[in-house]
């Protein structure tokens, strides 16, 4: 087999192959979220072939994407890669390549929701998921476009490497089976696990963990129950089918709209709040759900819901990479959809549970939005407290006597100023003139 030629480069390229790269998540986004959220039309059709009810029934959506999220097994394999691999390509305009790559998912629920119900009356739903796993079989072409590039990042810490450098000298002179060969291979990993998995010790990582089992809880059952909740107030099927359509391609434009506005020099500093703002207001599009019964007001509510439902899935990674940095971005973003799972997992029969049990969908769909404001004001309050520690340090930076603090503990005055930003930096190195932070 031929070697795999990597890309090297100093920098993100920000275009170039990145463009491929970019495309080629695209097609993944298609194939894998657009097809599992075609399942909602199937949803009806297993209803009434198995005979089951609402809960039921929801396993198979369920088991789908938890699978998907949980074991890198199936979609996982295709889906975090290539997201990933969007990362690595650009840095400054990051935001709105992966609105452009996860619009996929968009584009395909516009485009795949009628047809899918097309297919379902023409071959029956046995006849079309044969068709859509010939579609899906299009993934093994998106991998041949992921050209991997390594990038001139931050390395282990100067110490680990000194180690690691002495001992491979030293290693030299060693036969490969004795002790210090394995002592230099275990110090080794070590290092690099350390490295790649320092974000489990991030207070805001862990912050934004807690936060997306609540948002990836209320973001799941929509897809499920939209076209069985549609039939139930009337609308017809094909018309049911159109309501995804709309979904999807509003999806689209929140996608690549909300990438393009968040990497403007005015919001590029507030992509954090950005987020924010797109899960609290399909939150707040859930609430209002169980008042719309007509195919004139829910309509309306697939525009809202997919527009901001785009918005936030793009600055997932971004908002992931802000926290984490570009180098364990992709363990990070592992873990990230990882935590998805079981929400996705137990949301839409918890749902269906308390549809079977109510009689109604007001219950579920309250519980989902709910859940996705908690998601969004759980991580505001955590940047408000990150923000007030921020003001605190400064504070005490500026009025504390910078002599008496260095003189009876250096180690303080270090730690006041490793915690600030860069700005925040400068500012104490002008409060204290003595103070090198090198």
């Amino acid at each position: 087999m031929t070697k795999v030629n990597r890309a090297r480069s100093t920098s993100p390229p920000d275009g170039g192959w990145g463009w491929m790269i970019v495309a080629g998540c695209f097609l993944v986004t298609i194939c894998t979220r657009a097809v599992t959220r075609c399942i909602s039309i199937f949803f009806v059709e297993f209803q009434t072939y198995f005979t089951q009810d609402y809960a039921q029934t929801a396993w198979i959506h369920s088991i789908v994407d938890c699978v998907t999220m949980l074991c890198g097994l199936g979609f996982a394999l295709c889906y975090s890669p290539a997201i990933a691999m969007v990362g690595k390509y650009f840095s400054r305009r990051k935001a709105l390549a992966y609105g452009i790559a996860m619009s996929g998912s968009g584009i395909g629920t516009f485009v795949l929701a009628p047809v899918v119900q097309l297919l379902i009356e023409q071959f029956s739903w046995r006849g079309a998921l044969l068709i859509l796993g010939g579609f899906v079989l299009n993934l093994c072409v998106c991998g041949a476009l992921m050209r991997p590039i390594t990038l001139k990042e931050a390395q282990t810490a100067p110490e680990q490497n000194h180690v690691c450098r002495t001992q491979k000298q030293d290693l030299k002179r060693a036969s490969p089976c004795s002790a210090l060969t394995k002592e230099w291979v275990q110090t080794c990993l070590c290092c690099s696990l350390q490295q790649e998995y320092s974000f489990f010790l991030m207070p805001d990582f862990i912050v934004l963990a807690v936060s997306v089992l609540f948002m990836a809880y209320g973001c799941s059952p929509l897809f499920v129950y939209l076209v069985p909740y549609a039939l139930s107030v009337g609308v017809s099927h094909q018309q049911a089918a159109f309501l995804m359509s709309v979904l999807g391609v509003i999806d689209i434009v929140g996608n690549i709209t909300f990438g393009w506005l968040t990497d403007r020099r005015c919001l590029k500093n507030y992509q954090y709040v950005c987020y924010l703002f797109a899960v609290a207001l399909d939150g707040l599009c859930y609430l209002c759900l169980p008042m719309l019964q007509s195919l004139p007001l829910l309509v309306p509510f697939s525009c809202t819901f997919g527009y901001f439902d785009g918005a936030y899935v793009t600055l997932i990674p971004v908002v992931t990479a802000e926290i984490v940095g570009t180098t364990s971005l992709s363990s990070a973003l592992g873990v990230v959809y990882f935590l998805h799972a079981v929400p996705y997992l137990v949301s839409p029969p918890i749902a269906g549970w308390l549809v079977d049990t109510t009689g109604s969908y007001t219950a579920a769909f309250l519980l989902c939005g709910f859940s996705m404001i908690f998601s969004s004001v759980l991580l505001g309050f955590a940047r408000l407290v990150k923000k007030m520690k921020k003001t605190q340090l400064r504070f005490l930076a500026r009025e504390s006597d910078p002599k008496l603090q260095l003189w009876t503990n250096g180690s303080v005055a270090y730690s006041v100023a490793s915690e600030l930003d860069q700005k925040d930096g400068e500012s104490v190195a002008i409060a204290m003139p003595g103070y090198n932070p090198t």
